[in-house]
C-alpha cells in the first residue's frame, strides 16, 4: 500500500492511494463534494480484498491536496484525473464516482478516457445538470445552491455537521439511527479540505451541464441512486441520465440515502463488483 502525490501540469499536488498488485484490473474512486478519498475507505478494503488494484485521490482544494484558489470547475477536475490515470498508467480500469465525483468520473470517461476505461459505476451522481436551466426545468432553483454558499461562507463547520447529521444519510428521517461516528467522519473530511475549494465547488457540481458527456460514454455503464435522496433527487438526476448513456444500466434502491454506499455497503459494494465482473 502506497499514499502519495503526483503535481498536475498546474503545480497541483494531488493526494492519493493506490493500493494492490500493479497488474491487477484497477479500479479508481471519485469522491464526492466536500469529502476526501477517505469517503472511499470501506470500498477500496472490499475491492482490494478481491484482486483488484484501487485507487482514490482527493481532488485539488479537499483533504490532503494542495488548496489552491482556483481550477475549481470540472474542467480541472478532468485534467487532474487525466493527468494520475496517465501518470500511473492505468489501463481496463473501472472508475466509480459518488455524487461530484459521478459527474466528474463521467466527464473523464467521456473527454479523456479514451482507450484507458472499461466500465463506470455512477452513485448518487449529478449528472446531467442539478440546477434548472431551460434545457432541464425541473432542476433546483439557483436559490438552493446559493443558499448552499451562504451557509458555508458563514459557518461552514457546523453547516457541514448539519448535513452529515441530517440529510446526507437519511437520519433526519422518523425512526432513522443516527451513526454519531459515521457524521463525525464526514465532518473531519470536510474539514480538511479548504473553504475557497468548497465554496466554488458547489457551481461546479451544481451548474455544470454533462450531457454531451453523457451522450458520448460508449462503455458498459452502471447507474446507481437511491429514492430517497435528498441531496440529489433522483427524478433530476439518475432517471435521466440512464436515457443519456447509451446502453446504460439504472438500479435503484427504494428508500436508501445519498450516502447508500456508505450506509449500505454490503448492498452496494457485492452489486458493483457483480456489474464489474459481467
Amino acid at each position: 500500500m502506497t499514499n502519495s502525490f503526483i503535481t498536475t501540469p498546474d503545480g497541483v499536488e494531488l493526494f492519493y492511494k493506490d493500493w494492490g498488485p500493479r497488474d491487477a484490473q484497477p479500479i479508481v474512486f471519485h469522491h464526492g463534494w466536500p469529502l476526501s478519498s477517505d469517503d472511499w475507505d470501506t470500498q477500496m478494503l472490499y475491492f482490494h480484498s478481491q484482486g483488484y488494484r484501487v485507487i482514490a485521490h482527493d481532488r485539488r482544494g479537499h483533504g490532503r491536496s494542495t488548496q489552491v484558489s482556483d481550477g475549481h470547475d470540472m474542467e480541472h477536475y478532468v485534467a487532474d484525473i487525466a493527468a494520475l490515470t496517465e501518470k500511473l498508467n492505468l489501463r481496463n480500469a473501472v472508475h466509480i464516482g459518488h455524487s461530484t465525483g459521478g459527474g466528474e468520473a463521467a466527464a473523464y470517461v467521456a473527454r479523456r478516457g479514451n482507450g484507458r476505461v472499461a466500465k463506470l459505476i455512477m452513485l448518487a451522481a449529478v449528472p446531467p445538470i442539478m440546477v434548472k436551466t431551460d434545457s432541464y426545468p425541473d432542476g433546483l432553483p439557483m436559490e438552493v445552491f446559493d443558499g448552499l454558499r451562504a451557509q458555508l461562507a458563514a459557518n461552514r463547520s457546523k453547516f457541514y455537521d448539519d448535513l452529515a447529521s441530517g440529510p446526507f444519510y437519511g437520519f433526519n428521517r422518523p425512526d432513522a439511527v443516527v451513526d454519531t461516528a459515521l457524521a463525525r467522519n464526514w465532518w473531519r473530511q470536510g474539514m480538511m479540505g479548504g473553504a475557497k475549494a468548497h465554496y466554488d465547488g458547489i457551481k461546479a457540481f451544481s451548474e455544470t451541464d454533462f450531457t454531451d458527456d453523457l451522450k458520448a460514454i460508449s462503455v458498459p455503464t452502471l447507474i446507481v441512486h437511491g429514492d430517497d435522496d435528498q441531496i440529489v433527487p433522483i427524478g433530476n438526476s439518475a432517471h435521466l441520465s440512464a436515457k443519456l448513456v447509451s446502453g446504460a444500466e439504472l438500479k435503484v434502491y427504494p428508500g436508501y440515502p445519498h450516502g447508500l454506499m456508505t450506509v449500505h455497503a454490503d448492498i452496494i459494494n457485492p452489486d458493483m463488483l457483480a456489474f464489474i465482473r459481467s
